[in-house]
């Protein structure tokens, strides 16, 4: 009896020995591993940094003047830069933060819409050609009726509002104001329920009045340059940056102090404007597309579109494998789909 014991003590301590050393060498390796993925991080934000580095040292671009791509409408003093093309029943086109109409121009998407509707896409204020008086307050509501007086003036009657990014934001107050009626929503890569964000804490400092502005100005132009071609690859990602969106983008009025001002602003009061608009949005009647890339690296689709299309009454949901923030672009054919599918939708309800 004892010498079973004894065996099965000796067994017991050995297969503690074993474990102890399995357990070690995991430790070593996990060890081993949170160095290489440091390591790695460490690596990527050095090239990142390089790379700004590089590009802001390059000697800086002769200024491009470019014209208008569109024409003015002036709304209590303020000129609104909007794009007009084609015929028919209406489509209106938001930009998000940071770009301007010019964008749904490159994208291709006004052209491929004009052929068979009245497309109107216009730079909201601070963006583009449109300036950002400061005497007001630029929410995402005051945008919105500012939009809706641009179509009264355009004599727009019954819309399909299409919104990108923080675009969709306006879109939704648009669409909570009775103002007129909307045909639908389509809503592209959305921004709809707060949520804990860096950068919209360091856009509450640069969104501040003097504060703001003298940051700005330390900023070398040809910094700010690099860090928008950045930007760029970051919005676009996984997929690259298109070659036409490179040559036609107006990155010089990009990164302009007024349009950096407005996209802090906008950025800083994000959180706050879809607190108060989530409350309504089970009261929304109209029709809502949701388009969404499950591969964008800006807005995780789960946590805003996929929560938006369970809470909106009449909504549809299309979510493109491997597709980046910028669907516009790299998946124009869903977008129109989508346009052209909930205006058949009106046109099967007898709607003008």
């Amino acid at each position: 009896m004892a010498s079973l014991q004894r065996r099965q003590a000796a067994q017991v301590k050995k297969t503690l020995k074993a474990a102890t050393r399995t357990t070690q060498a995991a430790l070593r390796q996990a060890d081993k591993t949170a160095k290489d993925i440091v390591r790695d991080v460490a690596q990527d934000a050095a090239r990142e940094i390089g790379r700004t580095v590089a590009q802001a040292s390059r000697p800086a671009p002769k200024p491009v003047r470019r014209a208008a791509a569109g024409r003015f409408v002036t709304i209590d003093g303020l000129p609104v830069h909007v794009i007009v093309k084609g015929r028919g029943r209406p489509v209106v086109l938001i930009h998000g933060n940071g770009t301007m109409a010019e964008d749904f121009a490159i994208s291709g998407l006004i052209d491929r819409l004009a052929a068979r509707t009245r497309v109107i896409a216009l730079d909201r204020p601070g963006f583009g050609r449109t300036e950002r008086p400061r005497a007001r307050i630029w929410t995402a509501a005051a945008q919105a009726a500012l939009i809706h007086r641009v179509l009264d003036a355009l004599n727009v009657e019954r819309p399909l509002i299409v919104g990108h990014s923080w675009g969709t934001i306006v879109a939704l107050a648009m669409a909570a104001e009775p103002r007129r009626p909307l045909r639908g929503l389509v809503l592209l890569s959305g921004y709809y329920f707060p949520e804990n964000r860096a950068d919209a804490r360091l856009a509450n400092a640069l969104a501040m009045p003097g504060l703001g502005d003298a940051a700005r100005a330390l900023v070398p132009d040809r910094v700010n340059r690099a860090l928008a071609e950045q930007s760029f690859r970051k919005v676009f990602w996984p997929q690259a940056v298109p070659a036409k969106f490179s040559e036609r983008f107006p990155v010089e009025i990009a990164v302009a102090p007024p349009q950096l001002r407005a996209v802090s602003e906008d950025a800083a009061s994000m959180n706050a404007t879809v607190s108060r608009l989530q409350t309504g949005y089970g009261r929304l009647t109209l029709p809502v597309a949701i388009l969404t890339g499950d591969a964008d690296g800006l807005v995780d689709h789960r946590i805003h579109s996929m929560r938006l299309h369970g809470v909106l009454p009449d909504s549809t949901l299309t979510v493109l494998p491997g597709q980046g923030h910028m669907i516009h672009h790299t998946g124009r054919a869903k977008v129109e789909a989508a346009i052209d599918g909930l205006m058949a939708r009106g046109l099967a309800r007898g709607e003008e």
